[in-house]
């Protein structure tokens, strides 16, 4: 992925601080934050487009739904090639963080809450910090950043 200066970014973007209490920062790709949710359970990422005010895809210019749709193929090419799962979920739910975000969750059939949705289900099991260091790392690679 392309550093953060590949294109400009709007003043005013803030991260909700759900986001910010769930996750952990692994850096910019074009268009998004790329964050880490911190559950165990599940290699996950979260993409948020650093645009202010931006609660669905619909409202991204065409050009960014592009970028937005590349990094979630990224993310998923990350997880094929590190985790080798199942399936691959992507969703963009919004109902209790109303900012634009898009979850991409690597599933594998013998995971805490197969084959039903991992919302609401369970408790998160944060990342040791060893491991979270060791994932964050690889996907930094991963990404080129």
């Amino acid at each position: 992925m392309a550093t953060a200066t590949s294109i400009e970014l709007e003043q005013g973007w803030t991260l909700h601080p759900k986001l910010i209490e769930d996750t952990v920062g692994i850096g910019p790709s074009v268009l998004s934050a790329i964050r880490l949710m911190n559950d165990a359970r599940y290699p996950w990422l979260i993409l948020v487009p650093r645009r202010p005010n931006m609660h669905e895809f619909v409202e991204l210019q065409d050009n960014e739904q592009s970028l937005l749709l590349d990094e979630i193929r990224r993310c998923c090419e990350l997880f094929k090639a590190l985790h080798k799962p199942a399936r691959i979920n992507i969703a963009m739910i919004g109902n209790v963080v109303p900012q634009l975000h898009v979850h991409v969750i690597a599933r594998f059939t013998d995971d805490a809450t197969w084959p039903r949705p991992v919302w609401g289900l369970g408790d998160a099991q944060p990342y040791t910090p060893e491991v979270l260091n060791a994932r964050g790392t690889r996907y930094k690679q991963f990404f080129g950043i």
